[in-house]
């Protein structure tokens, strides 16, 4: 018997027709795998991330926990967390954060499923398997339904982008931190063991 292989890409792009709540409870029953589902329908079956990414979006996401503890501005969210964005499009950012008078102002099945909200603050940490193109878009996205503040972090080119509403995109060679601004008041994010 001859094996065959073939080389698939990083992440899978398919256009099945789901209603809302079958997207849901497919997420749900294949919680090894990441979905997105972008504005157009399209579902993206993204693989689980290598052990080192986790282990730095872990230092984010508990970097902005602590901070959201002692201050309670609001909720933060770790990347298994979907949101329904304004367009439509289904997407898990790998961390996020609503301010609280937002979050509060959904109903608890909204808060339950994929919230129909756009984080306020968004992050995503590039993988050695993502394409700079393809989260430079996701980001614009972002902003376009709502984000406030979004930073995208570039391990391999050692730099960040900021996004934010009605301004050029700002970019950071090799910055040791990051701050949350006015969207988060007085959180500073250390970046010595993410870059």
């Amino acid at each position: 018997m001859n094996a065959v292989t073939t080389t698939l890409p990083s992440t899978l792009k398919l256009k099945i027709d789901l209603t809302d709540e079958q997207f849901f409870k497919m997420c749900q029953k294949n919680r090894d795998y990441r979905f997105e589902r972008t504005a157009s329908g399209e579902i993206l079956i993204m693989p689980p991330t290598g052990s080192d990414t986790g282990r730095r979006n872990v230092k984010i996401t508990t970097q902005l926990d602590i901070w959201n503890s002692e201050n309670n501005l609001g909720k933060g969210f770790d990347s298994s967390t979907g949101f329904t964005l304004p367009n439509g499009a289904e997407r898990s950012p790998d961390v996020s954060w609503v301010k609280i008078e937002r979050w509060n102002a959904l109903t608890p099945e909204q808060q339950e499923k994929f919230a129909p909200i756009c984080p306020d603050f968004v992050v995503e940490l590039r993988s050695p398997s993502d394409s700079i193109k393809d989260l430079q878009d996701k980001m614009q996205e972002y902003i376009e339904n709502g984000a406030q503040l979004g930073w995208l972090i570039d391990r391999k080119n050692k730099r960040v982008e900021i996004y934010r509403p009605s301004q050029d995109i700002e970019i950071l060679e090799n910055p040791t931190s990051l701050s949350g601004e006015d969207i988060l008041p007085g959180f500073v994010l250390d970046l010595k063991q993410i870059m």
